[in-house]
Formats: C-alpha cells, sequence, structure tokens
C-alpha cells in the first residue's frame, strides 16, 4: 500500500480533478483543498454506495459531528471490505456517533475548566498544554475534542496566541510547554517559526512539545522548509499518533525520516479502539514499526469519556491484557505506557499488571511475565541521607536538586511534609465534624 502515487491514488486523483499530476498528489495544500467532507463525494471516489436509510442518519451524524478526510488517507482504505477496514472506522462517521450515553460529556477531561487563560490548558504543576490551533487535516472520529470540531469560535486569534505565550511568560513554574490543537503543523512555516521563537525567549521553558497527526494523515506537510524551521528552535520533541500498522506507509516513514534526521526525538501516543486495534498482535506489531522509524512509544490512551465515542471504547481489562502481551514480550523502549485519562480534569493514570505480589519489612514478592514468583531482599542498613535535608542550591555536591512542594499522595511519603491524609470535600463525616 501507498509507492507514492499508486494505482488507487492516482485513480483518487483523477476523480478528483482530470488535470491532476504527481505533483499535485504531493502537494499538501492540494491534499487540504480536496480534503472528502461530504457522503456524494466519499462514494464517487471510492465506488461504494450507501443506503438511501443509512445515507441520512450519516449526514445527521455529519450535522453534528463533520467530515473531513485527505485524499491520502482516503487512498488507504480497502475499498474490498471497507466496513471493516481500520483507516475506514477511523475516518468515517459511523451512525453510532449519535448514541450518546449518559456518562459522556463534551469535555471529558475538564480542559476548560482548567484553562486560566483561552488557548491554555494548565493542569500539572510543571507543564500547560497550549492549543495553538483548532483546524485539523483530517476529522478523527474518536477525537476527545468533538466538541471543537469544525467550530470557527475556536480558532485561536494572534492576540489570543499572545496572551497564552504572556500566560507562559509569567508562570515561572512551566518548564515544559505542549503545542497542541487542532494540529500546530497546519499553521503556515512562518507562524509556526514566530510561535517557538517567542517560547524561546521564556528563560525558564526548557522543553517544547508538537502534538501532531500529519505524519499519519498527511505526511507530505513534513516538508524540507517545514524540518528547517524545527531545526532552529532545538531541544524540541514531537509526538505523533498511529493507532494501526496500516498507517505507516512509504509516504509516512519518509515524513518521520526527516524528522528524525532533524535531530527531533519523536514519539506516539495510540489510542486503544475497538474493532481496530483491540488485538495484543496488532498493537504487538504497531509498536515494533514504529522503533523501526524512530519512533517511541510514548502512550497507549483508553478512549475517553467524549460524546458519541461508546462504539469505540473497549473494558479496561482489554488494555491490561495488550500490556501483558507486551511486558517481557518485547524490547522494553517498545512498550507504551497504558493510561486511563481521568474524567474531570484527574489526569493521566497509569496502568499495568500486578508485578508486586506483596511484601514485608525484609523482602518483596513479585511475579515476571512469565508466571514466575520470586523474592527480592530488602537492605538491612539502609540509611536515607537525602531525609529532612534542606537543598542548598549552592552546594556543588548537590548540584541539579532544587526544593519543591509535595503535591497529592507524595505529600503523605515526604518526610519533610507532616501531611498524614488526604480527605476528599463534601464527605458526610466531615460536615457532621463541620456541624458540631
Amino acid at each position: 500500500m501507498d509507492q507514492i502515487y499508486n494505482k488507487g491514488q492516482q485513480e483518487i486523483a483523477e476523480k478528483i480533478s482530470s488535470s491532476a499530476k504527481i505533483s499535485n498528489w504531493k502537494d499538501w495544500k492540494w491534499q487540504l483543498k480536496h480534503s472528502i467532507r461530504d457522503i456524494d463525494m466519499f462514494e464517487k471516489l471510492l465506488g461504494v454506495t450507501f443506503k438511501e436509510s443509512e445515507k441520512k442518519q450519516l449526514q445527521e451524524t455529519i450535522a453534528k459531528f463533520p467530515l473531513s478526510i485527505t485524499p491520502y488517507y482516503l487512498s488507504l482504505i480497502d475499498t474490498d471490505d471497507y466496513v471493516n477496514d481500520p483507516i475506514y472506522k477511523q475516518a468515517f462517521p459511523s451512525i453510532s456517533e449519535l448514541q450518546v450515553g449518559d456518562y459522556e460529556m463534551r469535555d471529558p477531561l475538564d480542559e476548560d475548566k482548567d484553562s486560566p487563560v483561552p488557548g491554555i490548558t494548565h493542569r500539572y504543576p510543571d507543564r500547560v498544554l497550549f492549543q495553538v490551533s483548532a483546524t485539523c487535516s483530517m476529522y478523527c472520529r474518536h477525537c476527545t475534542r468533538k466538541r471543537k470540531v469544525g467550530d470557527e469560535s475556536f480558532l485561536p486569534s494572534r492576540e489570543i496566541l499572545l496572551n497564552g505565550i504572556q500566560y507562559i511568560r509569567q508562570t515561572s513554574a512551566i518548564r515544559d510547554v505542549l503545542l497542541s490543537g487542532g494540529d500546530p503543523f497546519l499553521l503556515s512555516d512562518e507562524d509556526i517559526d514566530w510561535l517557538l521563537t517567542e517560547l524561546r525567549t521564556i528563560p525558564h521553558v526548557e522543553v517544547i512539545r508538537i502534538g501532531t497527526r500529519i505524519p499519519v494523515v498527511l505526511p507530505y506537510r513534513v516538508t524540507d522548509s517545514l524540518v528547517s524551521v524545527l531545526k532552529r528552535h532545538h531541544p524540541l520533541w514531537v509526538n505523533t499518533h498511529f493507532n494501526h500498522p496500516r498507517e505507516i506507509t512509504k509516504s509516512s516513514k519518509e515524513a518521520l525520516s526527516r524528522l528524525a534526521d532533524a535531530g527531533i526525538p519523536l514519539g506516539n501516543q495510540s489510542v486503544l479502539l475497538a474493532g481496530i486495534n483491540d488485538s495484543p498482535s496488532i498493537i504487538k506489531k504497531l509498536v515494533h514499526k514504529l522503533v523501526q522509524n524512530r519512533v517511541r512509544p510514548y502512550y497507549l490512551y483508553q478512549c475517553d469519556l467524549s460524546e458519541g465515542l461508546k462504539h469505540f471504547r473497549t473494558p479496561v481489562g482489554k488494555g491490561v491484557e495488550i500490556m501483558e502481551s507486551l511486558i517481557g514480550h518485547t524490547s522494553g523502549f517498545a512498550i507504551p505506557s497504558y493510561v486511563v485519562d481521568a474524567p474531570g480534569g484527574g489526569g493521566k493514570i497509569r496502568i499495568t499488571p500486578n508485578y508486586l505480589l506483596s511484601w514485608s519489612p525484609d523482602k518483596v514478592v513479585l511475579r515476571n511475565f512469565e508466571g514466575i514468583i520470586t523474592t527480592y531482599e530488602e537492605p538491612k542498613s539502609y540509611v536515607d541521607i537525602f531525609k529532612n535535608k534542606s537543598f542548598n542550591p549552592s552546594d556543588t555536591k548537590l548540584e541539579g536538586a532544587e526544593e519543591y512542594k509535595a503535591v497529592g499522595i507524595e505529600k503523605l511519603l515526604s518526610d519533610a511534609n507532616d501531611t498524614i491524609s488526604l480527605i476528599p470535600e463534601n464527605t458526610e463525616r466531615i460536615e457532621r465534624r463541620d456541624n458540631v
């Protein structure tokens, strides 16, 4: 699949425009201009026909959650069995999207509530999410931000971006900025350069990350010009979003190679999707193909509780089963962290099989991926030399050590903190105390 303008791609290009040439196909702006946004064009290009009753329901779905597929990504669909095709399922709407469960939410991660200024989500102490674009080259059907797709009111203006930059500038705790959207790579080269230049003037910003699905759905956007811009702003990290091995094509490999050759560390965030990649063998094949292309598997997400995603969700147990098939069975650097992004803004919670079976003051009992149960002897004379120690930044022996404020569970473990319990607000027991 995808031999760079193969027969299938050529047929699609010719149906779009009789004057289309190979240079058109690899022109990312041509791809965007000719994105498929209605069912009639989809039927025409792929040679499929939906029943009128189904088509009516699909139109209702698109009215709520718009459709947009690049010709490139469309060309990856297996037309012989498109209904079961993982590319089709990620790109084309389903009538199941209108079946919104009682537990589903417009903003399940409370990104808007954790937004001190428009465009910024500040959830973790030392890093922020900066939504610098509201546009995507493709509307993924499993998107956690479906509430914003196609809504022009979410388009960030230069003023909004400047306000976000100012918030980062005045918040010295922020050392890591993740650019997201939408897709940041749909900004012009000039705007990307301006944005990265502004962030690089902030002394406490150590790392900038960019989250993008461009290498998956529009790899031709990764041009020499774009790469040249990115190279000027190291240290820079790029996380992309491959969900299935079929998405790693010759074109996507070339895009990844350009980025990696520019010295940009690459990571990948997949979403566990029912009927698409909820199989140990599929995920293992995916992570192997990723590392072959210098992409480190970073996260495997449990599908969020966004509206219209019920048909994509798997039990958390399926994710644990997949992790059991990876840990110990393949290279450690090829294993992503399986996480649930907690509803209500609780953040990412890592979930792994349980390898710590029991413990005592003298030893811990562990099991490995094969089921072997073993013990690990605890040290008899361990002394924590840093216990209750206040770090002096001028002490060269402790260079790099910093004082910091413990939060959450860390408070309960810290010897330097007097907290003995974390108590939820508004419990009946605490309210009774307050009323006495």
